[in-house]
This record gives structure tokens, sequence and C-alpha cells, in this order.
């Protein structure tokens, strides 16, 4: 299993994850590239950059992503405001090797199984979750549909995964759904990225053990919660 470190990308800058809507002096990390090359010195072959800007419709991080891409001595997978075909075709010439969609691709399964065969291999579907149920407009409605039904009908499409968020892991600090995590494993013919819940590496093994391939992981990561070196060493790869 891949641990997956997050940059979140404001206004050319990481800031971190979960302060996402602010940016000031406290927020900042610094230079997205050079965030970029620690979290490859440290073992982690894989990286998730987040174009927050791009995704609440405020602006474009597309430079600096390019950027960080050419730099990257890992791959890098782009999410963040990714709502049209032309989207993904310009983040998979710049050299993305995932790209993840989000709403749009369960709002609009045609559009998202043109794409999945245009790119084979490439798109992951995010996915937030509370209670089992996919949450299609924020946070307060949910439609009356289970995950469990919404692998189901993507596992004839070449997705390159699904990342799922449980919402309500959030909210009580309850860690992660694991019971959900392995049946989502266990239905699904692509591969199931986690994101939120993680916070020891006891986690990650229990995710690891029930068939998750991969973990984005953020504030957990850069808070220090977690020995990066030791994640690094045991899921870089």
């Amino acid at each position: 299993m891949l641990v997956i470190p997050a940059l979140d990308l404001r206004a050319g800058e990481c800031v971190h994850p979960g302060l996402s809507t602010h940016v000031n002096g406290r927020d900042r990390l610094g230079g997205p590239v050079a965030t970029a090359r620690v979290w490859s010195q440290l073992g982690f072959r894989r990286l998730h950059v987040v174009d927050v800007d791009a995704a609440i419709g405020a602006g474009s991080n597309a430079g600096v992503i390019e950027e960080v891409i050419r730099d990257a001595s890992a791959d890098v997978q782009v999410g963040g405001g990714v709502r049209s075909t032309d989207s993904v075709q310009r983040l998979f010439e710049a050299g993305a090797s995932r790209i993840v969609v989000g709403r749009r691709a369960l709002d609009e399964p045609e559009w998202l199984a043109d794409i999945a065969h245009l790119f084979p291999g490439v798109v992951i579907v995010a996915t937030d979750v509370r209670a089992r149920r996919v949450v299609m407009r924020g946070w307060v409605r949910s439609v009356p549909l289970d995950l469990i039904d919404v692998v189901e009908d993507l596992n004839g499409l070449p997705l390159g995964g699904m990342l799922v968020t449980s919402l309500n892991v959030g909210e009580t600090s309850a860690g992660t759904d694991l019971a959900l995590m392995e049946d989502v494993a266990e239905a699904a013919t692509f591969p199931v990225l986690v994101a939120g819940g993680v916070a020891t590496l006891k986690d990650l093994r229990a995710l690891e053990h029930r068939g998750v391939t991969a973990v984005v992981a953020g504030a957990v990561l850069y808070s220090g919660a977690l020995d990066a070196r030791a994640v690094g060493q045991e899921f870089g790869e």
C-alpha cells in the first residue's frame, strides 16, 4: 500500500491541509516544488496535488502544478477543479500520472465513461461519503445512494481508482471506517484510495490489511503526528 502526501495549493504556495480556505503567514508551508522534493527524499513515490483555487473557482495554480510535475522524481496525481475533458487532457499532457475528478463524474456518467476510455488507468473518481452513502452536494445533503452500488456501477470502466473521503470521520474523530473500506476494496475492480481518518501506523496497516491500495495523507504528516520518514520507508512504494 502507498501513502501519498497531499500538497494543497493556494496562490502559488502550499497551505496546511484542512486550512485551505485561508491564506496567511501561519497557513503557508512554502514553495510547492521544494515541498515535493522533501516528500520524495523521504521515500514517497507518489504525490497528491490539489489546486484549491480552481476547486473553489478562485483562480488557478496550473503553472505551479506543471512545475511540480516537471521537477518531481515522484509520480504526481492532480485534482481540484477538474471538470472538463480539456482539463484532463492538459494535465495528462503535462505529465500527471493520475487525474482526480469530482462531482461531475457521478453527475454525468457518460462523461466519466468518455474520459476513462480516453485515458485508461489515469482517472480517479473522488467521492465523499457519510454513513456509507455518497454525498453529492456538499456536507449537508446526501443522495440515497450506497457507495457499494456506485462502485459496482463503475467497475466496467478502466479507472485509475476511486478516492474515498469519509465525512463523518472528520466530525467524530472516530478514525477510518475499516468495515466500509474493506467492503469497497472487495467490491471494486480498480484501486481504492482513502483520505482522512488516519492517525497512526496501526491505522495504515489496518487499511493495508483490508485491501486498500493507497492512503492520501495531509495534516497528519505535516503536523508530525506521524513520523514521515518511518511512513515513507514502510509505505513509500
